[in-house]
């Protein structure tokens, strides 16, 4: 019955939809999209799909290192390489939209370890959510 994913939610702190553009429009590279109109101001919707699969950012506040995730898949190795050196530069630049954590580019990453688990890296966006990328 249940054919894919709408959308997650991901929790921010009140007035930090600017970051949540830096962070998951910027660097991730999704496209933000319109919302309804009672929740302008209050909400930001991003496709990873065109039309389709979505990552809504919302109010409210992080358990600390949670470990509750959403994991996006990437398309290829060098994607996967590619978007975690962006993702890290993100997290040098300290600026108020950067990563809290983000897994070095070459080391090993920060999630269990296994030959299950052969590509995949983690970062914690600026208000903490625990992400994971993989092949």
């Amino acid at each position: 019955m249940i054919t894919g994913i709408a959308h997650i939610n991901l929790l921010v702190s009140r007035g930090t939809l600017d970051l949540a553009e830096a962070f998951y429009g910027d660097t991730l590279g999704l496209t933000r999209v319109p919302v309804p109109s009672m929740q302008k101001g209050s909400i930001a919707w991003f496709d990873i799909t065109p039309g389709g699969q979505q990552v809504h950012i919302a109010f409210g506040e992080n358990d600390v290192n949670s470990r509750r995730h959403p994991c996006f898949k990437v398309e290829s190795p060098e994607a996967l390489l590619a978007l975690r050196k962006k993702i890290y530069e993100h997290l040098e630049r300290a600026d108020s939209s950067s990563p809290k954590e983000a897994d070095k580019p070459g080391a090993e990453n920060s999630g269990s370890q296994g030959v299950e688990y052969p590509s995949r890296f983690f970062a914690r966006d600026y208000a903490g959510n625990r992400l994971e990328f993989s092949l």
